[in-house]
C-alpha cells in the first residue's frame, strides 16, 4: 500500500510529488504529465503570468521555469509572455527530473477501503493508498452557458476543448465570454482567417497593463509591490499569504475566491482583438437553437433589447465551477462524506485535507479555501508544501497497521467531517 497516491500530473500534481518524494514518502503519480497544457491550448498561446510566477515546485527550487527557459538557449524576462509550448516542454522536463516515474494510465475511480483508499485504473487494476490527493486541474469543472448545454458539440464547445483551431479556418465563430481565454482565443481565430466575434456581458472589456520594470524606485515598490499574481498589497496577500487567506470567514473568502481578478485580457492581446474582432458588449445569451448546420443565438442586452445573430459554431470561454458533484471519480460514498464551502467547493482544512480522512485537495477546486492564487500554476508552490505536511500529519495519527477512520466513526458522520475539515 503506498503512503500517498497522486491524481493528476499537471503543475500542482507534480509539485506535490516532488515534496512528497523528497520527505521519504511512498508514492504513486498516476496521470498524463501536463495534458490540459498539451491538449487542451492551441499552439500560438501565451501564459497570462509572469515568468518567475509560474515555477512547478521542488524544495530546492532547483527546477524553475527560467532554468530550463536557459538551458534551451532562451531568456525567461520579466514583462515577456512565455508560449504555452515552451510551458508545457518545460513541465516534461520538471517530471522526469524532480519526480518519481509517472504513470499515464488515467484513474476513473477512487474508493474507500479499510485503511485508505482504493484506485481504479482505465484498464482496471485496483491501486491502494493510505492518503490520496487530487490534483485533477480544471477539466472537470468545465462551465457552458445552460442556454448553450442542450447543443452538441458540432455546434457548441468549451475554449478548453481545443488544442487545434485550425478547423474553424474560414468558417463563422462567436466565442461567449469577456477573459483572458475569450479574447486570446478569438485572436487566434481571427489571425487564421476565421470570421469572428466576442459576445460578452459585461459593458466593456477590461484589460491588465503592461507590468512596471522589476527594478524601479522602493517607493513605487512600497506603494504596488510585485506580487505572482501582478501589483498591488491586495494581490501580494492572495499570492504570497494564502495560510492567512484561509482563516478568513467563509464568507469573505468565497466571495474574494468569486470576484477577485475577475474577466481580463493581457496587455499583449489588445492590439490583436481591437483591430479585427467583432465584439459585441453587455449581452446574454438568453436562447440557442441548430439552425441550418449553425447556430441561432438570441442575446438580451441590458435594457431587455433582443439580438439575434447567425453563426456556424459557439465557443464558450466561460471558465470553470469546481464543485463536489463534480468530481466524478470519486465513489458516490466519498462524495457524500465531502463538506462543502457555500460555493459548492469542497471544505479543506489547512493542510489541503478534506472532511474525508485521508483525501486531500489541491488545484482550483481548494480556491474558496486558501484563495485566487489557487486558480494560477504560483499557487503549486504554497499547495505542494503545505499539502505534503498534512499528508505526514494524517500518516502519523493513522498508523500503517491501523485504519485511517472514515466520517461517522465514534460520532455522527457531519460532526466528524466538520472537525476534520477546521483542522
Amino acid at each position: 500500500m503506498y503512503d500517498l497516491l497522486v491524481v493528476g500530473a499537471g503543475p500542482y500534481g507534480l509539485s506535490i510529488a516532488s515534496h512528497a518524494a523528497a520527505a521519504g514518502l511512498r508514492l504513486r503519480v498516476m496521470g498524463r504529465p501536463m495534458a490540459s497544457w498539451r491538449d487542451h491550448m492551441p499552439r500560438g498561446m501565451f501564459l497570462k503570468s509572469e515568468p518567475w510566477a509560474s515555477n512547478l515546485s521542488d524544495p530546492e527550487r532547483l527546477r524553475r521555469l527560467d532554468v530550463y527557459c536557459a538551458e534551451q538557449g532562451v531568456d525567461a524576462l520579466h514583462g515577456e509572455p512565455i508560449p504555452v509550448e515552451m510551458f508545457a516542454a518545460y513541465g516534461l522536463w520538471f517530471a522526469r527530473h524532480a519526480v518519481p516515474a509517472v504513470d499515464e494510465r488515467t484513474v476513473t475511480r477512487v474508493q474507500p477501503c479499510l485503511g485508505g483508499f482504493e484506485a481504479v485504473t482505465e484498464d482496471g487494476e485496483v491501486l491502494r493508498a493510505r492518503t490520496v490527493a487530487l490534483a485533477v486541474g480544471v477539466m472537470p469543472f468545465v462551465e457552458v452557458p445552460a442556454a448553450l448545454r442542450d447543443l452538441g458539440p458540432s455546434h457548441v464547445s468549451h475554449s478548453s476543448h481545443h488544442g487545434d483551431l485550425t478547423r474553424f479556418r474560414g468558417k463563422d465563430v462567436t466565442v461567449v465570454g469577456g477573459g483572458q481565454a475569450a479574447l486570446e482565443t478569438a485572436a487566434l481565430l481571427a489571425e487564421q482567417g476565421t470570421r469572428v466575434r466576442v459576445l460578452a456581458r459585461a459593458g466593456q472589456l477590461n484589460w491588465n497593463d503592461l507590468p512596471p520594470a522589476w527594478e524601479r524606485p522602493w517607493w513605487q515598490s512600497a506603494r504596488a509591490p510585485h506580487s505572482g499574481l501582478g501589483c498591488g498589497w491586495r494581490n501580494w496577500f492572495y499570492a504570497e499569504r494564502p495560510g492567512l487567506f484561509h482563516r478568513l470567514p467563509e464568507p469573505t473568502r468565497t466571495r474574494i475566491a468569486a470576484t477577485a481578478l475577475g474577466p481580463a485580457g493581457a496587455w499583449w492581446v489588445r492590439d490583436r482583438v481591437e483591430p479585427s474582432v467583432e465584439v459585441l458588449l453587455g449581452h446574454e445569451i438568453a436562447a440557442a437553437y441548430a439552425s441550418g448546420g449553425g447556430v441561432r443565438l438570441e442575446a438580451v442586452n441590458r435594457g431587455g433589447g433582443l439580438t439575434s445573430l447567425e453563426t456556424e459554431h459557439v465557443i464558450a470561454a466561460t471558465g470553470f465551477r469546481p464543485s463536489c458533484e463534480r468530481l466524478g471519480l470519486l465513489a458516490e460514498e466519498l462524495r457524500r462524506g465531502l463538506v462543502a464551502e457555500a460555493d459548492g467547493s469542497p471544505r479543506v482544512g489547512r493542510g489541503f485535507e478534506s472532511s474525508w480522512p485521508g483525501l486531500f485537495m489541491a488545484g482550483l477546486v481548494t480556491a474558496s479555501g486558501f484563495g485566487p492564487a489557487m486558480r494560477f500554476v504560483h499557487g503549486a508552490s504554497f499547495t505542494a508544501g503545505t499539502l505534503v505536511r498534512g499528508v505526514r500529519r494524517r500518516l502519523h495519527a493513522s498508523p500503517a497497521s491501523g485504519r485511517i477512520p472514515a466520517p461517522g466513526d465514534g460520532k455522527g458522520r457531519d460532526r466528524a467531517a466538520l472537525d476534520t475539515a477546521r483542522r
